[in-house]
């Protein structure tokens, strides 16, 4: 039977695929759960123009990410944090106030694309990596400084 898929589907195919498949895994798995629905002539055009626009936001996305990248990699964030007499900080430096950082600074960075072994708990430079969409990454400077 032949199917278009509605959904990626491991070990048979992408969204919007057209795919021949053994009748009663269609009937019984793929279309009941709604990954799959049969192929018509007319669905078939609709499934490629949909996969063609699909993939042409995919490039286009792809193409602003790789431009944030490029202005991020080796960017340095200068972060302020309250100190003691000591040199101690009052409070670490997580993801969460580099996110916030650097959307002030004009990129939007959430917090779990940054990824840090550790909360920063001392003044100094630290390098930490940003994990964006499509597996790109940056790696950008951190600098704890006293406010």
């Amino acid at each position: 039977m032949r199917i278009i898929l509605l959904e990626n589907v491991e070990d048979l195919g992408k969204k919007w695929e057209v795919k021949e498949v053994a009748d009663g895994y269609a009937r019984n798995f793929l279309i009941p759960k709604g990954f799959a629905k049969p192929a018509t002539e007319s669905e078939i055009e609709e499934a490629e123009r949909r996969r063609a626009e699909e993939e042409a936001r995919a490039k286009k996305e792809l193409e602003i990410i790789e431009g944030i990248v490029s202005k991020l990699d080796g960017y340095e964030l200068k972060v302020q944090m309250m100190v003691g007499e000591e040199g101690q900080l009052y409070e670490g430096v997580n993801a969460q106030k580099i996110s916030i950082r650097l959307k002030e600074e004009g990129f939007d960075v959430a917090p779990k694309q940054i990824q840090l072994k550790e909360v920063i708990k001392e003044l100094g430079e630290f390098p930490v990596t940003l994990e964006l969409d499509h597996g790109l990454e940056a790696e950008i400077r951190v600098i704890v400084e006293a406010a």
